[in-house]
């Protein structure tokens, strides 16, 4: 019988110092400024912004959710500080998003560039590889899971407080023996290994983020304002570090969903805006939202209802009204997943084909205005 291959051993991977990198974007040239007049838009599209800006502040009227759903574009096109207005502004209620989404925003506060050429460094085996991404992101997740902190809130803290605190191994140890079938065993368990493993120092952490003040993981966590993050196992660069644990993004990330989950319990009548985001936007929420409507109906409480749900994003969406509900499937429109998930999830769906700085400059500048 053939021999079952065993896995490729990836803590051999080698990584390099963040400070070599090329990177194609630098904080200086990228930020959007929430003071000036925002990008011109055609009238049509402008209605549909002016709508979205009604919904949101009906929503905020009556303390229903109102959710940011973003892709890591929001990130590298620059519009932290917008997005840093609305939360600071309580507009918003509670953001997501993917791994991507955070590992830009923390490289530009740790360093104020990101983002690399792929196609360059996949061929030379340096793409994702950089030391203090994977090491940061992890040690921060690591120390977070030890306050049952989810992913963003556990690296909204890392870089707003520069760095993070670590038990002794002697501390550790103590508490897996006394405590075995705590239910932070596994999470102490995981930070044991990685401080023996990675010759990690215990105690104070010291990392530096010089630009902070543009990051939205750490203006959430300042403000309190829940920021959910839904990765998946071997889509992010911090998968390409001797550090990589599943365990432990797979753990704060089953926190943000149940986190997530709260703020769809209290949509209705709210607001999901899902800007950039044609995978993890729609894919989470239609199972956060099933979650929900069932645990309500078990409750004997109606589903989720009278909620509003904007999708942005630059792709055609088919010259379909998606406010009529989904295509039929031999129309092209129907393949379109981030339209057609939404379209499906209660509410009102609309879809605004639009430049997601246009389309959040503009909301921002009018609701801004309507403080």
């Amino acid at each position: 019988m053939k021999e079952f291959p065993s896995p490729l051993d990836l803590k051999k991977v080698k990584a390099y110092p963040l400070a070599q990198r090329r990177s194609l974007s630098s904080i200086e040239k990228m930020l959007v400024d929430p003071a000036k007049p925002a990008p011109d838009c055609p009238p049509d599209m402008l209605a549909q912004i002016k709508a979205c800006v009604a919904n949101i502040k009906s929503a905020r009227e009556r303390g229903s959710s109102v959710m940011l759903l973003y892709g890591a574009h929001i990130v590298k096109n620059g519009l932290l500080p917008v997005v840093n207005v609305l939360i600071e502004s309580g507009w918003i209620t509670h953001l997501a998003t993917n791994g991507a989404g955070t590992i830009h925003d923390w490289e530009l506060a740790f360093q104020g560039r990101t983002e690399e050429s792929v196609r360059e460094n996949v061929a030379t085996g340096t793409f994702g590889t950089w030391d203090e991404t994977g090491r940061n992101i992890h040690l921060a997740l690591l120390a977070g899971a030890l306050r049952e902190e989810g992913y963003g809130r556990s690296l909204g803290r890392f870089i707003a407080e520069d760095g993070v605190t670590l038990p002794t191994t002697t501390d550790l140890e103590k508490l897996l023996r006394e405590q075995p079938t705590h239910p932070l065993a596994p999470a102490r368990a995981e930070l044991l290994q990685a401080i023996l493993v990675h010759k990690l120092t215990t105690g104070r952490i010291e990392v530096k983020h010089p630009h902070k003040q543009s990051s939205i993981l750490a203006t959430a966590f300042r403000h309190n304002v829940p920021l959910t993050v839904h990765p998946g196992i071997g889509y992010d660069i911090i998968s390409n570090h001797p550090m990589f644990n599943g365990a432990v993004i797979g753990r704060a990330a089953q926190m943000d969903f149940a986190l997530f989950s709260r703020a769809v319990e209290g949509l209705d009548g709210g607001v999901v805006m899902s800007v950039g985001s044609a995978i993890m936007g729609p894919q989470v929420f239609e199972k956060s939202i099933s979650c929900v409507n069932n645990l309500r109906l078990q409750a004997g409480r109606k589903i989720v209802s009278g909620h509003s749900i904007h999708v942005v994003d630059i792709q055609d969406g088919g010259n379909w009204d998606w406010t009529r509900s989904e295509p039929p499937k031999d129309n092209p429109a129907y393949y379109l997943r981030f339209c057609k998930s939404f379209a499906r999830m209660g509410g009102v769906m609309n879809y605004l084909e639009c430049d997601n700085v246009v389309f959040l400059a503009n909301l921002g500048s009018a609701l801004m205005h309507a403080s």
